[in-house]
Formats: structure tokens, sequence, C-alpha cells
């Protein structure tokens, strides 16, 4: 499972953050600082440290405010590619359900995108008979030695949709997966970041212990895409 960047990557060097949503760069071909649309809001401070590689990709759309946007980064630490753009995990997850790349959704129909059930939206909604299974996405950016962990910062969207899809599973027919997807090189297991946000890994291990499923997968980042590998595990 691939999905390819369509337009070529050019390196770059990070310079600042001056909000969540904007990186300063400069360009290593050219040495212009350009402003770059970063599309992960996460902290992400262990990647944007002084002198950090980033890969930028050019637009020359109209309606943008800026001309640039952030792809990938390099761990300054072990030099692991890291996806930038976390919507790449919902494409590649869409792309994988709709061909039967997923085990555990083999024998499912892909039914909706942007479900919505109950006070909030869900990434993907499948079923099987009488079965109605609900998919909520989380890109795991954060890793260290091989472990991903989820989120980066704290989350209060993430926990209440941990906790309403414990809610929605009580109904008869009706059971959900959080699926853990890293978007960074060399990861081989996933685990809530306790440190980082207690709320969520609490309401994690409720929703396991409740029956929501749990999934995480791997994947390969290159210069020219991102690569659906295999199923890691997830310790809670």
């Amino acid at each position: 499972m691939f999905i390819p960047f369509h337009q070529p990557l050019y390196e770059a060097t990070f310079v600042e953050r001056p909000n969540r949503f904007i990186l300063h760069c400069r360009l290593r071909h050219s040495k212009e600082v350009v402003k770059v649309h970063l599309p992960d809001p996460g902290r992400l401070k262990e990647v944007l440290r002084d002198e950090a590689t980033i890969y930028v990709q050019y637009s020359d759309k109209k309606d943008r405010k800026t001309s640039w946007s952030a792809v990938l980064a390099q761990d300054p630490v072990d030099g692991a590619l890291i996806s930038l753009q976390t919507t790449l995990a919902n494409h590649l997850i869409e792309k994988a359900l709709k061909e039967e790349m997923i085990e555990p959704f083999k024998s499912f129909l892909f039914k909706a995108r942007e479900f919505t059930k109950g006070h909030s939206r869900w990434d993907f909604y499948v079923s099987k008979g009488n079965q109605h299974h609900l998919i909520e996405v989380k890109s795991v950016s954060l890793g260290y030695k091989g472990e991903g962990f989820f989120p980066d910062a704290v989350t209060k969207r993430g926990t209440k949709h941990v906790t309403e899809l414990t809610s929605i599973i009580e109904e008869n027919d009706w059971h959900g997966t959080i699926l853990f997807v890293c978007q960074r090189n060399g990861l081989h297991s996933v685990r809530p970041a306790e440190h980082i946000d207690p709320s969520f890994t609490k309401a994690l291990k409720n929703a396991r212990d409740k029956g929501v499923h749990l999934l995480a997968y791997s994947t390969t980042i290159t210069l020219e895409g991102i690569y659906l590998s295999e199923e890691v595990p997830v310790f809670i």
C-alpha cells in the first residue's frame, strides 16, 4: 500500500516556528528563507530543533497563503524520516480498507468516511452483516528507540473520542477500533504517552477493558512517498 508525493521535495533547514501552522525554513539549494505551511499542529519539539532537516514541497496555487508545505522532517537524533502530513494516515487507511489490506477488516464493507454518530465524526465506518464498526485513526510521530508514543501533546479531543467510542460500543451491534498509524520510520510498537497526557492513557485503558479494539501499523517513508507496512503491537 503506497501513497506517492506528487510533487518533488526540496531539502531545507529549520529556522523557527512562529506559530502552530507556520515554519520558517532555509532552502538548501538557494539559501532563501521561506514561509512554510505545517500541516501537523502537534508539539514536535523533539524534531523541530535548530538546523533540523525539513523536506518541503512547492505549490503554485493562487488561493494558498504560502507557496511551500512541510512534508517530512528528519529526526536530528536518529535520522528517521517523519511525516508532517497527518492526513496521510487517513488516506493510507482508506485505501487499505477499500482494497481489503487490513486483516481484521478484510470481510467488512467500506461504508463511509467522516461518519457522524453520537456527538462526534468518526474517521471510518465499515460493516459486515449486522455488525457496525467505527474506526478512529491516530497519527504517531513521536518515537524513542523504536517505540511510538501518542499523543505528543495533551489532546482533549483525542480523550473525548476514546471516551465516546467506549460508550457507543455498549449499543447492540456496534464496535470500535482506535487505529494508530506510525508516521515515522523504525517504529516497532506503540503505547500511550502517559508522561504527556495521563487522561488520554486512562481513557484508552478503560476503552480496551470495555471492548474497544486497539490496532497499530508501521509505515516506511521515503522521499518518494509513504508505504503502509505491517501490524505492530500496542502496549498499554
